[in-house]
């Protein structure tokens, strides 16, 4: 329920073929998951050539159903081979004594289907007229599901992510290639952030941003299922959009299927070729688009991305460790087989590791226990549907903070919303204050709550006793909004200053190739001079790590320098040669 804040147990379901036949049953466990079965589909080399009208998929039946609950349908579930399908499915609760149905059919991929002249209407190459400030992620787009001028039709709103997710398991096959998929979801990516950007819509007087109707913008359809290898493939990228250098809007990325339908843009079907012809994504994207597109990372919904910029992994230590152990520790509330993190105290030891598997597992990840940019990403999507509140930071926007603080008093035994709120900010302000401990953020007021106010207290002037006042909401809100505003609080005790990183020597003139490829294990001012303009390369590609120029190449400087290649269409080796080392330099 709720955009996956709330799982449902016990939920009644069956597995059908298309005959009627009743294949599996079950019902769902605490965290709302059913068992994981296998069904028979056509090979996957069907997959590989386009042939219109066929189907090289199976199709089956999903009934489900729960009492209090609106009792759903689906027809005509897709199952590729070799590929997990994922159906998740929003509960709709009912009014008492009430019954309710509903039947959901999902119609075939457009890859293989006649439609329409599918993306014809776009801006032209230079930006619109009407354009936001700038390229940003949202957290939602509303999708209306129908063509533009049908009134009638329902918007709908869903979570960014999960909309690409979706438009992608309805364009293409899951089976194609990864560099074909990849491509694809760039092209989707950045269509979307095209309508949005420009506000082709809104500015025309519509209440949405986009439609499903192939015939101008993206097939989308609502409740479907996902194919757990895309869900993977876009937690990791759909903060990536396609743009032309020199130019920050994202570029009208037209596309069809290639076969019953063709454009002057991407073909779906000729990235497959491309693919196994050992093209990277870039590639692709440059072989239908001008040459000197690029992509570029967008920060989500206007705050950077928040990602440490490496893996968390066994050992890892730090405030980014600590801040995923108590956002899993929140999670657990609604999802209870995540096991608790009893200690979050940024040390990432085998209870974290074990945790993280559990939540990859229940959100349909790859579950090695790791926690990566498209971990971490789900993690914080999570987080913020479950707890209903923004993290706080980036530029001094206090979302999750009201004008005035509260004036209600909390003290132990307490439960509720304002627990809930005051355990998310002392979990902030214990990523800059160590001496405050961080908490589960469960909406329960027990002795770890106390501890970590006392302390609060204790650290900012104030009557240790443990109880949430008035004073002290009050100043729980002025740390806040200073660590906001990145200034020293106004208080008697002076605030911890961070170390001060020297700063970097200056980047010779012209920057010439040094003659010799810098690896890891490389040490000297080359290596200085390459994590200068790794951290220059910042500015076009910020999901690349900042890096200290310490003049030693180590696993820091080797995962920038693969970011960047990745991200300018080199080959992914981590080794700077003359092409990486002059891609960089070009951006001085």
């Amino acid at each position: 329920m709720g955009q996956g804040a709330e799982p449902v147990a016990s939920v009644a379901y069956a597995i059908k073929d298309k005959a009627g036949n009743v294949l599996f049953q079950g019902v769902t466990n605490e965290n709302g998951e059913s068992e994981v079965y296998t069904l028979s589909a056509p090979s996957r080399e069907l997959t590989m050539a386009p042939a219109p009208g066929t189907h090289p998929y199976g199709l089956y039946d999903v009934w489900i159903a729960k009492p209090g609950f609106t009792t759903i349908t689906y027809i005509d579930v897709e199952i590729f081979d070799g590929i997990e399908s994922v159906l998740n499915v929003n509960m709709e609760p009912l009014p008492a004594g009430e019954d309710g149905e509903q039947t959901i059919v999902i119609p075939p991929p457009t890859a293989d289907e006649p439609t329409g002249p599918q993306l014809q209407e776009g801006p032209p190459d230079q930006p619109a007229s009407r354009i936001l400030p700038r390229v940003a992620i949202p957290d939602y787009i509303t999708v209306h599901l129908g063509t533009p001028g049908n009134a009638s039709a329902p918007n709908v709103r869903v979570r960014f992510a999960d909309y690409i997710k979706n438009v992608a398991s309805s364009e293409i096959y899951p089976t194609w290639p990864n560099n074909a998929l990849i491509a694809n979801i760039h092209a989707i990516v950045t269509f979307a952030l095209n309508r949005i950007y420009t506000e082709w819509y809104r500015s025309r007087g519509f209440n949405f941003d986009i439609t499903n109707s192939t015939a101008t913008d993206q097939a989308f359809v609502n409740n479907r299922e996902i194919f757990a290898n895309i869900s993977q493939i876009v937690d990791g990228i759909f903060n990536v959009y396609a743009r032309r250098t020199g130019f920050a809007n994202p570029y009208f990325t037209e596309y069809c299927n290639g076969t019953t339908v063709t454009c002057k843009g991407l073909s779906q079907w000729g990235t497959v070729t491309l693919a196994n012809r050992g093209f990277t994504p870039l590639q692709i994207l440059r072989n239908y688009y001008p040459n000197d597109l690029e992509l570029a990372t967008a920060p989500g919904g206007g705050i950077i991305e928040s990602f440490p910029g490496t893996s968390l992994t066994l050992g890892s230590t730090g405030d980014s460790v600590r801040r995923m152990q108590n956002q899993l520790n929140r999670i657990r509330v609604n999802y209870p087989a995540i096991p608790v993190i009893a200690n979050p105290n940024g040390v990432f030891g085998a209870d974290t590791a074990n945790a993280v598997r559990v939540f990859q597992r229940t959100f349909n990840l790859v579950q090695d226990g790791i926690v990566g940019r498209s971990t971490w990403n789900k993690i914080s999507q999570v987080f913020g549907a479950v707890t209903g509140l923004s993290e706080l930071g980036g530029e001094g926007e206090r979302i999750g903070l009201s004008p005035t603080p509260p004036t209600t008093t909390i003290r132990q035994g307490a439960r509720g919303a304002d627990v809930i709120h005051a355990q998310f900010l002392l979990n902030y302000i214990s990523q800059f204050y160590p001496e405050v401990p961080s908490v589960i953020q469960d909406g329960s007021f027990g002795a770890s709550t106390t501890s970590a106010v006392q302390a609060f207290q204790r650290r900012f002037g104030l009557t240790a006793d443990g109880i949430v006042g008035p004073n002290t909401w009050r100043r729980l809100y002025e740390v806040a909004r200073a660590i906001i505003d990145q200034q020293p609080p106004t208080i008697p005790v002076p605030p911890i200053t961070p170390p001060v990183t020297p700063p970097a020597p200056p980047p010779a003139p012209h920057l010439p190739y040094p003659g010799t490829p810098l690896r890891e294990g490389s040490r000297g001012d080359n290596v200085r001079t390459l994590q200068t303009m790794l951290n220059n390369a910042r500015v076009t590609y910020n999901a690349i790590p900042l890096l200290a120029p310490d003049g030693i190449f180590g696993p820091a400087t080797l995962n920038a320098v693969r970011t960047f290649q990745l991200y300018r269409g080199l080959t992914v080796d981590g080794v700077v040669g003359p092409l990486t080392w002059n891609a960089l330099a070009s951006l001085m």
